[in-house]
């Protein structure tokens, strides 16, 4: 079974693991959170309900009770999780991935992430080894329904939005069986595309990051003359946007514009959280508002916890995850859409476009991520360090994620992927020529890894 990961248990169905590894997950996983009752939801994938029936069963075979949402977007699961003081909650998704995966992401108590440091491995550990003992008593499954409780919640994050066009595109995915009544219906300056949820994402995958799965919302954007363009993944705890033209925004550069909504328009300074591999400039717009910038790795297991200990008031990563201390410290793609949406709102009120605000931000050129299929990932990362630190003076260096080094006209983040067999660079700096250069001097180094 290869299904275990930092930040959740995911694979191909049937290949990476099966209903037998998931029943055993289930029986172990109360035992793992120290919990009688456990939370569950699921995605539209095909394979969803037969893991949910196999989960359910091992849940209840170990003595504890499931409560389970039915299909639910996952950041609904992380809501009821913290609401109702659910020790162990799991959702049954593979996100972003395509049709032949699924997976189970797993939360604790006040909806943290547990990962593979944090107990997954452990659940990994017993799953391989341990022999199932049945309870004597058997646990109940109960049907829980936080729809419209959710949404309720999440309406509070809503402005007028009238002045807006929008396109938006669920991919198919999750967030198609709430977003029409937290956004609204189909209109005149509301265009939905893919808005049924179907577990075979017949139009194209649930990953907004793959530039060809945009390319319906961009077109969308231009047909109806939209303001912005705003698109989902599959489970909806990710979002992402296109500006009037169509063109693809950078998910980093959002951080900044929720600054707008927090510390301009709340007026709640604090503590702001980005991933490793985040613009400079999201700090550079940021900090003049009230923010103090703390850079820590990549993905929720990691991102949730750390805003959490900083007491943040958001944070955000570069792949579309923003994360919210009123939402427990999690995140959820909807919530983001509302925020954002809002301020693009007030600032199409002022005379200001999308573009024109992110072109405001974006002062950096960028390569955008770069994947290496490499083995030797560590030999390679230090190559590339000690090339540029041997040559070049160093204003800060991190290394909790791969490496960061800024330079005073540019920086570089090399990391392994901690889901796939790859190596991420990514590099911004003050000029193409010299980004170019710097990205064709790491791809002649690491052509020795190739």
């Amino acid at each position: 079974m290869g299904a275990f990961h930092a930040y959740d248990i995911r694979g191909i169905y049937n290949v990476d693991f099966n209903k037998e590894d998931v029943y055993k997950i289930g029986f172990f996983l109360p035992k793992l959170l120290n919990s009688k009752k456990v939370l569950i939801g699921r995605d539209v994938r095909l394979s969803s309900p037969e893991i949910r029936e196999y989960l359910v069963k091992g849940i209840t075979d170990s003595g504890a009770d499931v409560y389970d949402l039915g299909l639910t977007t996952t950041p609904m699961l992380y809501f009821a999780t913290g609401k109702y003081g659910f020790a162990a909650s799991v959702q049954i998704t593979a996100s972003h991935n395509s049709k032949e995966y699924n997976g189970l992401k797993v939360s604790k108590e006040k909806a943290l992430p547990v990962g593979y440091d944090t107990g997954l491995g452990t659940l990994e550990e017993w799953v391989k080894n341990r022999e199932v003992t049945l309870s004597e008593k058997k646990g109940v499954v109960h049907e829980k329904d936080i729809k419209e409780e959710y949404i309720s919640f999440l309406l509070k994050y809503k402005k007028d939005l009238s002045s807006l066009n929008i396109g938006v595109d669920i991919s198919n995915g999750m967030a198609g069986i709430l977003i029409k009544d937290v956004l609204g219906k189909e209109s005149q300056r509301l265009h939905y595309i893919y808005d049924e949820p179907d577990g075979t994402f017949p139009n194209h995958d649930a990953n907004p990051l793959v530039p060809e799965n945009v390319v319906d919302l961009q077109n969308l954007v231009k047909e109806k003359g939209c303001d912005i363009g705003v698109i989902f993944d599959g489970d909806a705890d990710r979002v992402m946007f296109t500006d009037e033209k169509g063109n693809f925004i950078s998910p980093d550069l959002m951080i900044a514009v929720i600054g707008h909504y927090f510390l301009e328009e709340k007026g709640i300074k604090g503590n702001v959280l980005q991933d490793i591999r985040s613009s400079k400039a999201v700090g550079e717009y940021l900090e003049p508002m009230g923010a103090t910038i703390h850079t820590w790795r990549v993905g929720r297991a990691f991102a949730a916890h750390k805003l959490r200990e900083i007491d943040g008031v958001f944070g955000g990563e570069l792949a579309g995850h923003y994360y919210f201390k009123d939402f427990f410290y999690s995140d959820s793609g909807i919530m983001a859409a509302l925020i954002i949406l809002g301020v693009f709102a007030k600032m199409k009120s002022k005379g200001r476009s999308v573009s024109d605000v992110i072109a405001t931000i974006a002062k950096y050129e960028n390569s955008g991520e770069i994947n290496f299929r490499i083995e030797k990932k560590q030999q390679a990362m230090d190559v590339i360090r000690d090339y540029f630190i041997s040559r070049e003076e160093a204003l800060a260096s991190f290394d909790f994620d791969g490496y960061r080094v800024e330079f005073k006209e540019w920086w570089f983040n090399i990391r392994p992927s901690n889901t796939e067999p790859y190596l991420r660079f990514i590099a911004e700096a003050s000029s193409k020529e010299l980004l170019q250069n710097r990205v064709s001097k790491v791809k002649e180094l690491l052509q020795q890894f190739v």
